[in-house]
């Protein structure tokens, strides 16, 4: 992808595992097609038999799930209360007009919502490149279609433009401070597509690679080597948060030992000690419950099995295992 010796993203990925050091990755094709989306073809040289498909996977599903975009959420229409209405002079009504509003493809270099407006004068044919953004605000497709203006009126829109991820339905982010705008259902994915296919390569002693061919189809928002490259350095990060987190192993490696230690102890406390009420005392010193080491033979399901011995004792005994002795039955 980058002849360039800063190590990629996607390089760093591989890097994580000593034994993948030989993988190379390499762009094979970079094309910007219709109304600015633009395809992007990789190849990953170099796999073991079985990390074509784990990786595969893996980067489609960062690829389409966790990449984010700026999108319209929602609009302001001048006169127009809701989306069944009609606009005097306007050739399309206003389900049409919001339809072809989530066509109009966006970037920004912020994450904030922002707003925009547009107020136009028939008649004239409206596109995108009418509408007067922010300066870190940038129409990928400005030449996309909005509506036609058939009279002398006077067309205004005003915008909100939201980054996130993932496709949000308008009934999701309907906010009632915000009555009179109509929601969009909105698509932030700048990602389109994602295919791969995985090829076996024989080396002159017969043994077996493979080779992953990743095809990326975007909106234009981002070009296929950075939404690549970013859905790596996602990956990388979450591998590393796991890498990293020395505490929770710590934890997880202690805690077996230190409850069999702290159980053992209790074995031999009388149940006296528990100073439970006179029912549950007395059920349990009936069916032969002397000591704790006793009363842990006993799951809780059998426990209530006991004769007299009601729901209520069961909870009693439980609560006080736990709180006095740290010991939880299961």
């Amino acid at each position: 992808m980058s002849t360039s010796k800063k190590t990629s993203s996607l390089e760093s990925l591989f890097l994580l595992d000593e034994t993948m050091n030989n993988i190379s990755i390499k762009c094979l094709k970079s094309e910007q097609i219709l109304s600015g989306a633009c395809h992007g073809q990789f190849v990953i040289n170099s796999l073991k038999t079985g990390q074509g498909i784990t990786i595969g996977n893996q980067l489609r599903r960062v690829l389409l799930g966790d990449l984010g975009g700026v999108a319209i959420s929602a609009v302001r229409i001048t006169g127009i209360t809701h989306e069944f209405s009609t606009i005097p002079g306007v050739r399309e009504d206003i389900l049409e007009i919001l339809l072809n509003l989530k066509g109009i493809v966006l970037k920004s270099k912020i994450k904030d919502i922002q707003f925009g407006r547009l107020q136009i004068q028939g008649p004239n044919v409206v596109t995108a490149d009418l509408i007067q953004l922010p300066s870190d605000l940038e129409i990928v497709n400005p030449n996309h279609y909005i509506a036609t203006i058939s009279t002398s009126n006077i067309l205004e829109i005003e915008f909100k433009f939201e980054y996130g991820t993932g496709y949000s339905l308008a009934s999701q982010i309907f906010s009632e401070e915000e009555e009179n705008y109509l929601q969009l259902d909105t698509i932030f994915m700048p990602v389109q597509k994602v295919d791969f296919k995985i090829e076996n390569v024989y080396d002159t002693t017969n043994n077996i690679s493979e080779r992953l061919i990743l095809d990326i189809w975007t909106n234009g928002s981002i070009s296929p080597k950075n939404a690549l490259e970013s859905a790596a350095q996602i990956i990388i990060d979450l591998f590393l948060l796991l890498l990293n987190n020395k505490d929770t192993n710590e934890i997880n490696q202690s805690y077996p030992k230190t409850q069999s230690i702290s159980i053992k102890h209790y074995t031999t406390i009388a149940i006296e000690e528990l100073q439970l009420s006179v029912r549950a005392y007395n059920c349990l010193k009936k069916a032969q419950i002397n000591t704790v080491g006793d009363l842990l033979q006993y799951s809780p399901e059998k426990l209530q099995e006991l004769k007299n011995f009601g729901r209520k004792s069961a909870d009693e005994v439980f609560s006080t295992l736990k709180n006095k002795l740290g010991i939880i039955l299961k």
